[in-house]
């Protein structure tokens, strides 16, 4: 009896967290219902700015405490994440949402091994034999299965992927912010982030109120999906979840992102891949798990779960480690 009940609080428990999982996964789908290249920016604050004040009424008190370090620090690490979210969406309407979603996942991969570069130890043979099988799964994935070269979207989702890597490395390194809360280092990430979109967004497209009274319902209730599911719901599962459960189980249930975005390219995007590149998405899916599971352990002084640094990504949405999408 206590077995069962003890099986079916775990099921309740992974749920939550599995659904964030989805709604990622489907991020990459939602960014091409509500941009084009020419919106992309002003659809970035949008998105953001429907966030804030809600995050910002959570995380008031802990803003209040936070010190000068403390603001700059989150302020550095939001340029970053403003470059990610950039680099990400630009690169979502640029390609499908399948070869996104399967692209992105490489930071997974990627992380890891500039922790192995920056501490100066070799990573595990697995680990590098999983790397292997990635690059090649994203050569079949992005060609199509021909010789074709990569298409600009692929390479910009690529190069989001570094930067989130960079990204995620740097926070577990910037002390300022290492021991602040979550919350309000994120609100104060996602704020300057919006900040960079607002101003880019005056020399690059129409202002972000031109787009939003473009938008008809459909697109409105996208908009909404990115903001308070792939975003505001996201980010305080993912703060639940890392007390309520294990770290590892978090980031196992969160590392199906790249399957869902497949399935929800495949069958609402209409995506088609041939043999070759589905061959290719399933070698990216296998060496991403295969990479997380041989990964070389964090260095235990920093004290990482990799669930902080994970959240900040994907929320701000990454706490795409807890990014956001």
């Amino acid at each position: 009896m206590r077995a069962s009940l003890s099986s079916s609080s775990s099921v309740l428990r992974d749920l939550p967290v599995l659904l964030v999982a989805v709604v990622w996964g489907s991020s990459f789908l939602a960014v091409q219902r509500v941009a084009e290249p020419g919106t992309v920016v002003a659809m970035l604050v949008l998105r953001f700015g429907l966030v804030l004040p809600l995050l910002g009424l959570a995380a008031w008190r802990a803003l209040r405490k936070l010190t000068r370090a403390e603001w700059l620090g989150g302020a550095a690490l939001g340029l970053v994440l403003s470059g990610i979210f950039l680099l990400e969406t630009y690169g979502a309407v640029h390609t499908s949402a399948t070869n996104a979603g399967l692209i992105i996942s490489l930071a997974m991969v990627l992380t890891p091994l500039g922790e192995s570069a920056l501490s100066r130890t070799a990573p595990p043979r697995a680990f590098l034999a999983a790397a292997g099988l990635a690059v090649l799964g994203v050569a079949l994935l992005t060609g199509d299965g021909g010789l074709r070269p990569p298409t600009l979207g692929d390479l910009l989702v690529l190069g989001a992927a570094l930067v989130r890597s960079a990204y995620v490395l740097a926070m577990a390194r910037t002390r300022a912010v290492r021991d602040t809360d979550m919350l309000a280092v994120t609100w104060v990430q996602l704020a300057v982030a919006t900040v960079v979109f607002a101003v880019v967004a005056v020399a690059v497209g129409p202002a972000a109120w031109t787009v939003a009274l473009s938008y008809g319902a459909g697109q409105w209730a996208w908009l909404l999906h990115l903001s308070l599911f792939c975003t505001l719901f996201a980010f305080f599962v993912q703060m639940w979840a890392v007390r309520a459960t294990s770290p590892s189980r978090v980031s196992l249930l969160l590392g199906t992102e790249p399957l869902w975005a497949a399935i929800f390219g495949i069958t609402v995007a209409g995506n088609r891949m041939g043999p070759l590149a589905l061959l290719g998405g399933a070698l990216v899916l296998l060496a991403t798990e295969w990479g997380r599971r041989t990964a070389p352990a964090p260095h235990p002084a920093r004290g990482e779960d990799g669930m902080g640094a994970a959240a900040g990504a994907r929320t701000g949405e990454q706490t795409r480690e807890p990014t956001p999408a």
